[in-house]
């Protein structure tokens, strides 16, 4: 399992899943063979939250396979984190709210032992210390496992959902605010209040083909309680009407931008921004930095090649930079980092969110219902 860090590499990979793997998605998918066999799920997910590759051609490449009614279910995972971001972005106090949580439960839980084993893959639970390794060894786990994972560390650990969540986006290549934290919400049972994700011992040694031992388990506990709820923001996703010729900032979430909907607009220089960790709130791995750095180094070369204006600059060099428009960033820390410092830029927008987002003021099963009409639109 390797995730090198090229566009051209992630299109192998999924040009290689397509057309060898994807029949079976639908009946192995929720297996995890482990880190050395993932034939059976795609792995493109480090590169969907980078902007290496996109939904649309991911589903435009599957539905050249295969029918819509045989890829379904490959679809809807694959919108799973447009759905995330939407919610996220319709309801943003979410984020604001887990990080003032997260900056109080760090300092009361900074010496608690179970909290370090648990990092450490010290704990009595086999499976769960294979996955921390494998979590820090390969900078990725199956999304079955990143459940159990979140269900052992809340209901059997009794540990913070909001310090698991800070631990996942430390160490996954795919980590982004709305999946992540909305995630470990869901599990906790605070996202559908009172509906929880319960792992079980059968449930890990089905799916893991008995790879694992020793798994006992709190089975019977209860969904975590949050007092807050939160209404639906409304917000403004539409593009100016007249592009003007100014610079261009593209985050981290973007990093392909011939495939965005601006490519063939004029700007007069592109600026790739890298927000390293002086500038998070969580610090973020040494190889997750580092797989940022050289995805973003990959769309500069890039963008030279096709002779476009260019350059790498620091997220704190932004004040420096006028007359510009960004790629939205989406909810998470380079949005934070804007507001904080009273940036001021105008956003331009995915059209794939522009439709999407409107139907994510409720839960998944509904959005779930407006997969086609999305699809449509660029399909």
């Amino acid at each position: 399992m390797k995730f090198e860090t090229s566009r051209a590499k992630a299109l192998d990979k999924l040009n290689y899943f397509i057309e060898n793997n994807l029949s079976a998605y639908s009946k192995l998918r929720n297996f995890d063979f482990g880190p050395e066999n993932r034939s059976n799920i795609s792995c493109l997910s480090p590169y969907v939250t980078h902007g290496i590759i996109d939904e649309k051609e991911i589903i435009k490449r599957s539905l050249g396979k295969f029918s819509f009614s045989k890829n379904e279910k490959f679809i809807q995972e694959v919108l799973w984190r447009t759905y995330w971001k939407g919610w996220l972005e319709l309801r943003p106090n979410v984020w604001s709210d887990y990080l003032i949580e997260l900056s109080k439960i760090r300092d009361d839980f900074k010496n608690n032992q179970n909290y370090l084993n648990a990092i450490d893959g010290k704990t009595n639970i086999e499976c769960f210390n294979s996955w921390v390794n494998e979590l820090k060894d390969h900078n990725y786990l199956h999304n079955h496992t990143r459940m159990w994972f979140a269900s052992i560390w809340i209901f059997t650990l009794e540990l913070p959902w909001q310090l698991g969540a800070e631990f996942f986006m430390q160490h996954l290549y795919d980590g982004d605010a709305a999946s992540n934290t909305l995630g470990w919400r869901w599990v906790a049972g605070i996202q559908t209040k009172g509906k929880h994700y319960l792992a079980s011992e059968w449930n890990i040694k089905k799916f893991t083909n008995n790879r694992f031992s020793n798994i006992k388990l709190n089975e019977n506990a209860l969904s975590k309680i949050s007092e807050k709820t939160y209404s639906i923001i409304k917000q403004d996703f539409n593009n100016p009407q007249t592009i003007e010729d100014r610079n261009l900032l593209i985050f981290e979430n973007n990093l392909s931008f011939e495939i965005t909907d601006f490519y063939n607009n004029k700007f007069r220089k592109i600026y790739l921004i890298s927000n390293k960790n002086e500038n998070r709130f969580i610090k973020l791995g040494e190889k997750v930095v580092k797989f940022k750095s050289l995805l973003i180094s990959d769309q500069e070369q890039r963008l030279k090649n096709n002779s476009i204006d260019c350059e790498i600059i620091d997220i704190s060099e932004i004040k420096n930079i006028q007359n510009s428009y960004a790629l939205y960033p989406s909810v998470g820390e380079n949005l934070d980092y804007l507001y904080s410092n009273s940036i001021k830029i105008d956003f331009l927008y995915r059209k794939l969110d522009q439709h999407s987002w409107q139907y994510c003021n409720k839960g998944f099963f509904n959005f779930k219902n407006y997969i086609p009409k999305i699809i449509s639109t660029f399909n």
